[in-house]
């Protein structure tokens, strides 16, 4: 249970018959793209690029339904239509499996149990600014990609929370080893002590080996960033997601008498390294809560989602389900410089 649980700019668009309406969106959710008749999905994305982008960048997240997308080679022919440049994952907090540069299975994680609002690699110093999320097979229940906008998040909620957040920044502390969370060559593509403390070094990561062999990690971050195109301040952070009180309590009861408080696989802190309390996570997830929009999937939809203004989740679900993942175009949203260093 604990192993399922954590490892394992082109030609504008030219008129065309299949254009694809879109739907108005109600208050507070992301428009939706109806493409008809599509024989080939990255093509109709190409031709349409520009809008898609755009729908993008008003709000945060669009999705386009009727792609029929299928395989993950039709997910990677989308992605080099609509990005310019793929991102390979590094700091993976769960296994999953690679497809093609930058295209991948969802992480790891039981069906049973949700995954909480966050950004994909909010802890990187360089991270997607965009994400491609695709159907190719809906579970039969649950399992949506809600989403939340990042900044309305920011506004909501409580002032001193965020003052002290944006003051302090946040702490994520790391531990690796062979049984539970992600590995090391999971995380960082190699598992040779030398080349993970170069890529340590290189990303403001401090890290110390323990006598056992195995890795812990320290990294410090901005919980507010400002968005690299628009300048809006947004809540960009896993503060609540990678914390220990988000995890089911028999998972963090069991994992502490295992491996000690501070041996968990991840856990964050405020940026003095106080302990995040349970309180504060649980306000972080019910502001993400009251912003939260989600829609059932459908086979061969697309979702394209601008990581840094908008969070997203997945729901519990029953039944078989297929969602991909692309990362694309990286950014460095207000980050430190590489001081990463051997931990004393």
């Amino acid at each position: 249970m604990l192993s399922a649980l954590f490892r394992k700019r082109p030609a504008p668009e030219a008129p065309a018959q299949n254009a694809g309406s879109t739907t108005p969106p109600a208050p507070g959710a992301p428009p939706v793209l109806q493409a008809e008749a599509v024989s080939d999905a990255a093509a109709w994305v190409g031709v349409r690029r520009d809008r898609l982008r755009d729908l993008v960048a008003e709000h945060g997240v669009v999705t386009v339904q009727g792609l029929g997308l299928r395989t993950p080679a039709d997910v990677e022919a989308v992605l080099h239509q609509v990005a310019d440049r793929p991102v390979t994952e590094r700091e993976a907090f769960a296994a999953r499996d690679r497809h093609a540069e930058g295209v991948y299975s969802s992480s790891a994680w039981p069906p049973n149990q949700p995954m909480c609002m966050h950004h994909e690699l909010s802890y990187t110093l360089e991270c997607p600014s965009l994400l491609l999320f695709a159907c190719l097979e809906p579970p039969t229940e649950g399992g949506a990609t809600a989403v939340a906008d990042s900044a309305a998040v920011l506004e909501a909620l409580p002032a001193e929370l965020v003052d002290r957040f944006e003051r302090e920044g946040w702490l994520l502390t790391r531990s690796y080893n062979d049984e539970i969370g992600a590995t090391l060559s999971q995380s960082f593509g190699t598992d040779d002590h030398d080349a993970v403390e170069a890529y340590c070094r290189a990303n403001a990561i401090d890290w110390s080996w323990q006598p056992d062999g195995s890795l812990r990690t320290r990294q410090h971050r901005p919980a507010v960033v400002r968005h690299p195109e628009s300048g809006r301040r947004c809540w960009f952070n896993q503060i609540a997601f990678l914390n220990e009180w988000t995890m089911a309590p028999e998972v963090r009861e069991f994992l502490v008498e295992e491996y000690g408080p501070d041996g968990l696989p991840f856990n964050t802190r405020y940026g003095n390294g106080d302990p995040v309390p349970r309180e504060v996570v649980e306000q972080i997830n019910t502001v993400y809560d009251a912003h939260t929009v989600r829609r059932p999937w459908n086979s061969g939809d697309l979702m394209l989602v601008d990581n840094i203004r908008t969070a997203h989740s997945r729901e519990a679900y029953q039944g078989p389900r297929d969602v991909v993942v692309a990362l694309a175009d990286p950014v460095r949203p207000d980050r430190p410089s590489a001081t990463g260093r051997a931990a004393a």
